[in-house]
C-alpha cells in the first residue's frame, strides 16, 4: 500500500468525520453521515494498521474515530461484548503476562518465611523476644484458632475479602514506586513466618496447616500476582526499551489494572473459604482439597486461557480505537 496515496484519496472523508464528531450538535442527517463515515474509517484503519503497521495517518484516523464513538454511543463498547472479552481475552491475557513474575514472587515469599520459621523456633532467645511463654501458649493454644472462629462466619468473610482486596489494589497502585509491592510481598513472609515458628514450637504444625491451606493457597497466590503487577509498572517506567517513559507506562498501567479487578474476584473466593471452610470442622483433607481446586481453577484460567489469549495477541490493554494514538504529534 502507497501511504501517501490512501492517504490523499481518503483526507476529505477523515476530514469530514473529524468535524462531525466534534461539532456540538447533529441534525439527522449529520448524525446519519457520521454512523457511516465511521464504519468506513475503522474499515480504513483497519486496512492501514494490517499493510503499514503504526503511521501518522493512522493516529489521527483513530483518535477521530474514538470522539465520533463517544458521539453516538455515549459509552465506548457495548458491555454486552465488552464483558465476555475482557473474561476471556483482557484478563487472563494480563494475568499470563505475570506468570514468571508471580512465581518469582512467590519462591521469594516462601524463602523469606521458611528462613525466618527455621531461625527463631531454633533460636529459643529469638523465640522469647516474640513474648512471654504463657502469651505464646495462648497464642497457640487458642488465639490461633479463634481468630477464624470468633466472629461470624459472614462477617468475617466480608472483613477479610474487603481488607485483601484493598491490599492488592494498593500493591498496583503503587507499584510504580517499586516499594510498596517490595513491603508487601516481606510484610506477608514475616507474618507467615513468625506464626508458622510459634505453632510448630508447641508442636502445633498440623494445626498451623490446616488452618492456614485451605484459603492461604489462592489468597496468597492473589497477593503474588498484586505484587507481581505493581512490579511490572515499576519496571515499565524504569526501562521502557524502545517506547517512551509516558508511552510504556501507560501500556503496562491499562493492561495490568484490570488485574485488580480479577483479583477482587479471586479474593472473594478465598474470603467465603476462609470465612465458612477453613474454621469449619470438616475432614482437614477435605479442607485443603477444596483449597486446592479454588487454585487450580485459577492457575488453569490464568495459564491456559491466559495462554491461549497471549497467542491471539492479546495483551489487556484496550483495542486501538478505545486507546486513540499512542503518539501525539503536530499538524
Amino acid at each position: 500500500m502507497d501511504l501517501d496515496a490512501y492517504t490523499a484519496a481518503h483526507r476529505g472523508e477523515w476530514d469530514r468525520l473529524t468535524q462531525l464528531a466534534a461539532q456540538p450538535t447533529l441534525s439527522g442527517r449529520e448524525a446519519d453521515e457520521l454512523v457511516e463515515l465511521f464504519q468506513t474509517g475503522s474499515a480504513q484503519l483497519s486496512a492501514l494498521s494490517s499493510s503499514v503497521g503504526q503511521s501518522i495517518p493512522g493516529d489521527r484516523l483513530s483518535i477521530a474515530l474514538s470522539r465520533a464513538r463517544l458521539r453516538f454511543t455515549g459509552a465506548n463498547d457495548n458491555p454486552l461484548r465488552a464483558i465476555p472479552r475482557f473474561f476471556v481475552l483482557q484478563l487472563p491475557a494480563a494475568l499470563y503476562r505475570l506468570r514468571w513474575l508471580t512465581l518469582a514472587v512467590a519462591a521469594a515469599t516462601i524463602l523469606i518465611a521458611v528462613v525466618l520459621a527455621t531461625w527463631v523456633n531454633g533460636d529459643h532467645a529469638v523465640l522469647a523476644a516474640l513474648g512471654n511463654q504463657a502469651d505464646l501458649k495462648k497464642l497457640v493454644d487458642s488465639e490461633f484458632v479463634d481468630y477464624y472462629r470468633t466472629n461470624p462466619a459472614a462477617s468475617f468473610f466480608g472483613q477479610v475479602w474487603t481488607n485483601n482486596a484493598w491490599v492488592a489494589a494498593q500493591s498496583i497502585a503503587f507499584g510504580i514506586t517499586g516499594i510498596y509491592p517490595a513491603v508487601v510481598v516481606v510484610q506477608n513472609a514475616v507474618n507467615v513466618g513468625i506464626d508458622a515458628a510459634a505453632m510448630f514450637a508447641f508442636g502445633k504444625g498440623d494445626v498451623f496447616f490446616s488452618f492456614v491451606l485451605p484459603h492461604g493457597m489462592l489468597e496468597l497466590t492473589s497477593i503474588f500476582v498484586a505484587a507481581s503487577a505493581g512490579f511490572r509498572i515499576f519496571w515499565a517506567w524504569v526501562v521502557p526499551g524502545a517506547r517512551t517513559r509516558s508511552r510504556s507506562l501507560a501500556e503496562e498501567g491499562r493492561s495490568l489494572f484490570i488485574v485488580a479487578i480479577g483479583l477482587t474476584m479471586s479474593l472473594f473466593v478465598s474470603g467465603v473459604i476462609e470465612g465458612f471452610v477453613t474454621p469449619s470442622h470438616l475432614p482437614v483433607w477435605l479442607k485443603i482439597s477444596i483449597g486446592a481446586v479454588a487454585l487450580a481453577a485459577f492457575l488453569a484460567y490464568m495459564l491456559v486461557v491466559g495462554g491461549r489469549a497471549a497467542r491471539a495477541g492479546e495483551t489487556g490493554d484496550l483495542d486501538a480505537a478505545d486507546r486513540g494514538a499512542t503518539q501525539l504529534v503536530a499538524g
